[in-house]
């Protein structure tokens, strides 16, 4: 039996469903096809820039009346690219096996099209998905690992922030991995079912690493956790008499610091800053000398921290390349910091109105990115990332606190991913506290225990919760909250020593 075409079951092509992506993905062999590029501003240049960022060796013949002087240095480095300065032509056409229309005139546009279908061919039109027969998406390149992420034309904007997510997120290494893979592809014998097993048992390692690696990491944070303020008790037992009478009879602050270190850490879960600076504050309120307070924000953020990091490991929030380049510019910052601050506890009543007036100025940074939009540029990346751990780590240590509000709105201003910059900091942090906290302790003979004791304990309590409470409340809120307590608090320091002298 013939079925003729008609109105029937066989015939009738399925309805487009809504909200459905209805692309093929597919990768084409732009090496190997003409690519003609009608038009050479800013546009084109972009689209020229993505085909030979993903094939360099793609033929291109450019057809435009004016052409951009960039243009025409990025076209001075490919020997196979050609600039036809000319009006378009529907002939322009005849040779080409892909078309890209980037001349931003829409009437233009449309005729390029028209030709191009005449003649079928596919074409690109930029920033119109109705004209578009093909997308050029938002791609993540590992090596040979090539990753294309599609919107279907609704949104650019998410498709390039998923690539910033994505590439964050893949290690730089994983072309080693593809390489090696590929290695052992060549060299499997029998048939293939034998080869597909052996590559799933070789692969498995992949998937199995991940809870190894969570278990030795969680270790590593408890036992140096462990170690570290067992070493600390130990130090102040026996070489700080002030420590054991502390021990004997509890100030009543100490439950004021417990509060204080509560909520503090709190917000800083949620904004991913502020902790540093909110404890300072208050300390130096409540008349802390400024080296007790630094060391009091710091001994607390070594289990707070420790926790927190933990927390953002397991949800995967870490980017271990940028870990590396924090982690020991930050301690050398931290110690030399500790130090300084330190030696100079003896002239508290000179440091506290210049600590005062860093807080301060924290303040005022934190109230107006409560209200400037975030733009992010991934092109706009910061490079020196040691130098930015190592100042971010010394400010932090000299005035008790500005190690979220520095380095973290840095990486974040500069391109990188908030969510892995968050974690990233929140887990280096409580090692580059954990060596100030062992400076200041070292240097310091008469510190204000009740108040470290109070921050250490209200800041572990609140770490769990924390973590979990950054994407459920209003950022913008509690930012112009804690600035404004912070302006406050610190103008009332400077006004009261600059009275001493009035």
């Amino acid at each position: 039996m013939i079925i003729q075409p008609g109105n029937n079951a066989a015939t009738a092509k399925p309805a487009p469903i809504q909200g459905d992506n209805q692309l093929f993905p597919v990768f084409l062999k732009l090496n190997e096809l003409h690519v003609v590029l009608i038009g050479a501003g800013n546009i084109g240049l972009e689209k020229l820039t993505a085909l030979l960022h993903n094939s360099p060796q793609t033929r291109v013949t450019i057809i435009a009346e004016r052409v951009l002087s960039e243009v025409q240095q990025l076209v001075a480095s490919y020997p196979q690219i050609s600039i036809r300065q000319k009006t378009f032509e529907a002939d322009d056409l005849n040779e080409a096996d892909l078309v890209v229309a980037a001349t931003g005139d829409n009437e233009l546009n449309a005729h390029i099209r028209r030709a191009a279908h005449q003649r079928k061919l596919l074409i690109n039109v930029a920033d119109k998905p109705d004209l578009c027969d093909f997308y050029l998406g938002s791609i993540i390149k590992k090596g040979d690992l090539k990753i294309a992420i599609s919107t279907n034309g609704k949104s650019p904007t998410i498709a390039k922030r998923l690539k910033q997510v994505l590439s964050e997120a893949l290690p730089d290494d994983l072309d080693t991995t593809l390489q090696q893979m590929n290695a052992l592809r060549l060299q499997l014998k029998g048939n293939f079912a034998d080869k597909v097993k052996a590559l799933n048992e070789a692969t498995a390692m992949l998937v199995e690493q991940k809870p190894a690696q969570k278990h030795h990491l969680k270790w590593l944070i408890w036992i140096t956790t462990v170690l570290a303020l067992g070493l600390s008790l130990t130090t102040l037992w026996f070489n700080q008499p002030g420590f054991k009478i502390y021990v004997q009879h509890i100030n009543p602050a100490f439950y004021y610091f417990l509060g204080a270190g509560f909520v503090f850490a709190l917000i800083d879960g949620a904004i991913g800053m502020s902790y540093g600076v909110t404890s300072t504050t208050f300390s130096l309120s409540m008349g802390i000398p400024p080296a007790s307070a630094s060391m009091g924000v710091h001994l607390s953020e070594i289990m707070s921290n420790g926790i927190a990091g933990w927390m953002h490991y397991r949800m995967g929030n870490v980017n271990w390349k940028l870990f590396k380049m924090l982690l020991i510019p930050g301690i050398i910052g931290s110690v030399a910091g500790a130090y300084l601050l330190s030696s100079l506890e003896h002239y508290s009543q000179y440091t506290k109105p210049v600590v005062s007036v860093y807080t301060l100025i924290l303040g005022l940074v934190i109230f107006s990115k409560a209200f400037k939009p975030k733009r992010i540029k991934s092109a706009d990346k910061v490079k020196r990332i040691s130098l930015l751990g190592l100042g971010g780590g010394f400010i932090d240590a000299v005035g008790g606190g500005g190690w979220g509000s520095i380095v973290l709105s840095t990486l974040i201003a500069g391109g990188r991913s908030p969510r892995f910059s968050l974690g990233t900091v929140k887990l280096s942090r409580f090692f580059i506290a954990l060596m100030g906290s062992l400076t200041f302790i070292t240097m310091l003979n008469g510190a204000h225990w009740y108040a470290v004791a109070g921050l250490v304990l209200g800041s572990a309590l609140a770490s769990p919760i924390a973590a979990r409470i950054s994407n459920k409340i209003s950022t913008k809120v509690i930012m112009v909250s804690v600035a404004v307590i912070v302006i406050l608090v610190s103008l009332k320091s400077i006004y009261a020593f600059a009275a001493k002298f009035l």
